[in-house]
């Protein structure tokens, strides 16, 4: 008996036991406008969610009705999205929120944490955050209608210092036009950065989007994302330990004019 209950124990720590970030490494960049291999739908009304989301969809009903209302383009190693998400997810219970990740064993390792939280929960939480491996330069469309987000992270991404890179920028005047595409209307875009060529470019291109206004930094003190962006993501934490800038902009959505 006590033998049985020795294996229980041992068991259940295995199912709960976070992974660990040295047992998962890879580049820290890949390129977005390479072929890789990805799985993705032609249309969004036949992406499958069940596998990332198991407590709101079934593979087999046609009556899933919920859809993903946050993502986060790039979420890396999960010091960004993960930091983020574990705040937010009981903050918006009723939301489903994406993270996205190009690079395998990063998104792998990112999937096995969020299991090892959702095992490791007494109250259920963590059933409405995700990841899922895909090309977010190419195929958002393809996952999500058009207005059906109501917020997209863009946290400290690469800056692509190189002038001959900027365009693998993760804010371009192209891909924000199709970020309006899929943000309904009122619906709100932030980007945080610790480099301040970056915050400029990005400040420059979404002020130049007819579809976008940036909302004054006074105006944005009671959101909860931007105290979660800035001190309890891991480069939040970071910037911070290095006395360091961290810039951030959060744009609204607008009507088309």
């Amino acid at each position: 008996m006590e033998d049985s209950e020795q294996s229980s124990n041992k068991r259940q720590a295995d199912v709960v036991k976070l992974p660990r970030k040295r047992f998962f490494r890879q580049r820290a960049h890949a390129n977005p406008f390479s072929d890789h291999d990805l799985i993705y739908p032609i249309k969004p009304d036949e992406m499958d969610w069940s596998p990332y989301f198991p407590r709101y969809f079934s593979k087999d009903s046609k009556e899933n009705t919920k859809k993903v209302d946050f993502i986060d383009v790039g979420c890396g190693y999960g010091g960004n999205f993960f930091k983020l998400l574990v705040a937010l997810a009981p903050l918006f219970p009723d939301k489903l929120i994406l993270g996205m990740e190009i690079r395998t064993k990063v998104e792998d390792y990112v999937k096995k944490r969020i299991i090892a939280l959702r095992n490791q929960s007494k109250d259920d939480l963590y059933q409405n955050i995700s990841v899922i491996r895909m090309n977010a330069m190419k195929f958002l469309p393809n996952f999500f209608e058009a207005g059906q987000l109501s917020k997209m992270f863009f946290l400290f991404p690469d800056p692509h210092f190189k002038r001959k890179k900027h365009k693998n920028r993760i804010i371009s005047p192209n891909l924000l036009a199709e970020y309006a595409y899929l943000l309904k209307v009122g619906g709100l875009l932030y980007t945080a950065t610790d480099v301040r060529e970056l915050h400029e470019w990005m400040v420059e291109k979404c002020d130049a989007h007819p579809l976008f206004e940036r909302i004054p930094d006074e105006e944005l003190k009671d959101d909860p994302c931007i105290n979660c962006i800035l001190n309890e993501t891991e480069e939040g934490k970071k910037v911070a330990r290095n006395n360091g800038d961290k810039h951030f902009a959060v744009y609204r959505r607008i009507e088309n004019n």
